[in-house]
């Protein structure tokens, strides 16, 4: 098969790299975790042991960046969705693009 380009593959290796990442995300499934990390993200990250390049991701809200150091896309819409992304905001990441250019693009596209 042909990679697809833009792809990043999840693969052994990024599960071992993004570990703690993911599992800090998990934990955004109880809502005190996420009052926690709201109200001190940098302790939050060093509680779960995340890198400075997995810290940095989270301070930039770059998902394109947390998805290279490690990320699961599953694991970071928990994230995402306490950050306030939405689904355009990442694939306007993804794609390179305004949020207002991808949303043209899906009205263009007929969604």
């Amino acid at each position: 098969m042909s990679a697809i380009p833009g792809t990043m593959i999840f693969d052994g290796a990024a599960a071992m790299k993004g570990y703690a990442l993911n599992k800090m995300c998990f934990s955004f499934n109880g809502a005190a975790n996420r009052a926690a990390f709201l109200a001190d993200e940098a302790a939050y990250c060093r509680r779960y042991g995340l890198t400075a390049e997995q810290t940095a991701a989270v301070a930039a809200r770059d998902v394109l960046a947390l998805l290279r150091v490690g990320g699961n896309i599953y694991y970071l819409a928990k994230l995402a969705g306490i950050l306030g992304l939405s689904v355009q905001d990442i694939g306007a990441q993804q794609t390179g693009v305004t949020v207002e250019a991808f949303k043209q693009k899906l009205i263009e596209a007929g969604y």
